[in-house]
């Protein structure tokens, strides 16, 4: 864990954070899911969480968002205290939460679902940007959202946060289920949409896919953090990653 906390001094001092979280503590009522979590990112990166089923990685998102029954400790974005703040008010603060089972609104087409959210503030992607970003929408623009396959359910999910003007994604497991060459779009997407400015934390267990994408990951163990790595670790850390992800 000193390593951990070498490596997160490391990269705070590169930048001041987008967002800072500090012993993060969070409960589904009596269940207590989140034990002092802390992490960094800065404004830019891709950050994955990486973690067997059930050690916390999505319970940290639903954190950040205020979506769980209780949570203290510290975050903070752009410099703003949100632990105390309504997930409505967290949203237009400028995070948006792309949930693993992806939330598409069957009865409305691609189209439609793109409109729905609000924007929140300039800086979002127009609508041809977004098709011009994910060609197979364009081409199921007026499919509804039955119609779709779990690959452009997972796009769409993605590209309807990205038009809303938020500058910070939250991103659940998008290559969970997905054929390669899905996850190989998905990959692409979100190294497209960093060029563009767009940060983001991403819940992975597949690291082999996080790797092609991220900055940094950190590994969490039964609702802690317990070590944090540089992409340009990972090689030399393969064994010490196997042992924390069970592969």
């Amino acid at each position: 864990m000193a390593e951990t906390m070498t490596a997160n001094r490391a990269a705070s001092a590169a930048g001041t954070p987008m967002l800072q979280i500090e012993n993060l503590e969070a409960w589904y009522g009596e269940s207590h899911v989140l034990h002092g979590v802390g992490l960094e990112i800065r404004q830019g990166e891709v950050v994955t969480l990486l973690g067997r089923n059930g050690a916390g990685k999505t319970s940290t998102l639903r954190a950040i968002m205020g979506l769980v029954g209780q949570r203290s400790g510290s975050i903070r974005f752009e410099g703003k205290e949100l632990i105390n703040a309504r997930p409505d008010l967290i949203a237009r603060a400028g995070i948006a939460y792309c949930p693993e089972e992806r939330g598409i609104f069957a009865s409305l087409d691609v189209t439609e679902n793109l409109m729905l959210p609000p924007v929140i503030a300039p800086g979002g992607l127009s609508l041809d940007e977004i098709y011009a970003l994910f060609p197979n929408l364009k081409e199921r623009a007026r499919s509804q959202g039955t119609k779709l396959s779990g690959g452009e359910q997972q796009m769409l999910a993605i590209a309807r946060i990205l038009r809303t003007g938020a500058r910070l994604l939250l991103l659940d497991e998008p290559s969970e289920g997905l054929a390669p060459v899905i996850v190989q779009q998905i990959g692409a997407m979100i190294r497209e949409i960093k060029q563009r400015g767009f940060t983001v934390l991403l819940v992975e267990q597949n690291f082999r896919f996080a790797q092609t994408v991220a900055d940094r990951h950190y590994v969490m163990e039964h609702g802690k953090m317990v070590d944090m790595l540089t992409n340009a670790e990972l090689p030399h850390s393969m064994d010490r990653l196997h042992d924390y992800l069970g592969v």
